[in-house]
């Protein structure tokens, strides 16, 4: 997976209401491992600590998600969405330090909406996180 070349540039796709449409219209073909990455970066976006241009790097990638012609269309199965969980998970590793155990809660919270009990494993969108719920299992 390759996220696309500067990827600030899809900045102008991003509103919420464009991204919540996105999500509720897409959220089981995308699948719990997009939706989580790109909720936590929405609900990043609401925390003070991020930089302007940490944000600017958020709503780029939350903008490409919502494009609707992107590098590998989203209707084709299995790999319609690679190209924009690798544009999530860039955003997400560029501003991870500032991404708050709260934020994650949210984010697990909506999916509880959306997918119902699922393994936390099918989440984990970095070591740090795999290694936290390795612990919570024991």
């Amino acid at each position: 997976m390759k996220a696309p070349d500067n990827i600030e540039k899809y900045a102008s796709f991003f509103t919420d209401d464009k991204f919540w449409h996105k999500l509720a219209r897409a959220f089981k073909k995308a699948g719990i491992k997009v939706v989580y990455a790109a909720l936590v970066l929405f609900y990043s976006l609401q925390d003070p600590r991020i930089s302007k241009k940490d944000k600017a790097l958020i709503i780029g990638s939350l903008g490409y998600f919502i494009l609707p012609v992107d590098l590998i269309p989203d209707f084709l199965p299995a790999i319609g969405f690679s190209d924009d969980l690798a544009a999530l998970l860039l955003a997400f590793y560029k501003v991870k330090q500032c991404i708050t155990p709260e934020v994650k809660g949210r984010a697990e919270d909506k999916l509880h909406q959306w997918f119902g009990e699922y393994d936390k494993n099918e989440i984990v969108l970095d070591a740090e996180d795999y290694e936290i719920h390795q612990n919570d299992a024991e």
